[in-house]
């Protein structure tokens, strides 16, 4: 195409040079998908956001290991004690937790979805990414001959990890029952979430004040939520029941809230080992790690899912961490539950 100008052709031309760079640069894509070699050698995707955030996903597990803010902060807790070797689950990030809850059935604690080799899914079926950003990639788990003889179920578990244009963290899972035989099956799920704190003595978690749970330290019995908040002073491992869609953890000294949002998933767990269970029991965590960990976890545990041949379950978790302060033990200027 020429232009032509019958005076100020230099500035024509100027004015064209701007134009073309303007459309450069309002057309050039952040880099938003890598594979890379993590530790061990292991592969590991990176998703990337324009504004320097990222997250991390290895293959090993399907396992969320890093989700940074945009000034690099790191927001979930990754234990520096982490064995990157199979058979070995990784400590810390984000474990699935499938086809079983820690040891509710007969398959091992916690089910084999965590310390599987996942693939890319290059087709898979239709799933509305986050409108506001191409940073996201999809995975697939297809049972082998050793899951089948411990759990003789076929299934497709397929996951989209995405990063949104505000660094939230979102991992939506679909499950389907893939058998030929006939027969339904039942699952229970976790995202085994370990989040980074300041202290945990400075943590509260909102949004589950008034609820039943049932106590893994005694014997899974049932009680009922009796403060406003969920404090820290000991060991914690709790399941709570029927949660709402969004849960709060507030941590005072870093004036920061994360916000869990979920879908299909009805159940909580809150998770701290504290000094005693650090030391002498979790070999692959640092002896104080315990201060700096909270685990809040969205889960389907009272009520197994249960999937007919060709049906689907999808579950759905949303992360985000806001600017938070207290005020009389609540979030000024208002609660981000609200």
């Amino acid at each position: 195409m020429k232009i032509r100008s019958e005076s100020g052709g230099v500035e024509t031309r100027i004015v064209v040079l701007l134009l073309v760079s303007v459309l450069s640069m309002a057309t050039e894509r952040c880099p938003s998908f890598e594979i890379a070699k993590g530790i061990n050698g292991l592969d590991k995707i990176v998703l990337r956001e324009c504004r320097s955030r990222s997250a991390e996903v290895y293959l090993y597990g399907g396992h969320v290991t890093s989700w940074k803010n945009e000034n690099g902060e790191e927001l979930l807790y990754l234990s520096s004690k982490a064995i990157f070797k199979p058979p070995k689950p990784i400590r810390g990030g984000i474990p699935l937790c499938f086809p079983q809850f820690s040891n509710y059935g007969p398959v091992e604690s916690h089910g084999f979805a965590r310390n599987r080799i996942w693939e890319l899914d290059a087709n898979p079926p239709p799933l509305p990414s986050n409108s506001s950003s191409d940073a996201f990639v999809d995975l697939i788990l297809r049972p082998k001959e050793d899951d089948l003889k411990m759990w003789p179920n076929n299934f497709e578990f397929r996951m989209r990890v995405a990063l949104g244009s505000e660094g939230e963290l979102t991992l939506t899972s679909r499950v389907r029952n893939t058998n030929s035989d006939g027969k339904p099956f039942s699952f229970t799920f976790a995202y085994h979430t370990y989040f980074s704190v300041s202290d945990i003595s400075e943590v509260r978690v909102e949004g589950l004040e008034t609820l039943d749970y049932l106590d893994k330290l005694r014997n899974r019995e049932r009680f009922t939520e009796q403060g406003d908040a969920i404090t820290f002073e000991s060991e914690i491992d709790r399941i709570y029941l029927s949660t709402p869609t969004k849960i709060a953890i507030l941590d005072h000294d870093k004036k920061r809230t994360f916000v869990v949002r979920k879908e299909g998933l009805a159940d909580a767990v809150v998770w701290n080992p504290w000094d005693k269970k650090s030391k002498k029991k979790i070999s692959d965590m640092g002896d104080e790690d315990y201060k700096h960990m909270l685990c809040v976890e969205a889960a389907a545990i009272e009520r197994p899912i249960t999937l007919k041949p060709r049906e689907e379950w999808k579950g759905r978790l949303e992360l985000s961490a806001v600017p938070s302060s207290y005020s009389s033990g609540q979030l000024d200027p208002k609660k981000v539950l609200q």
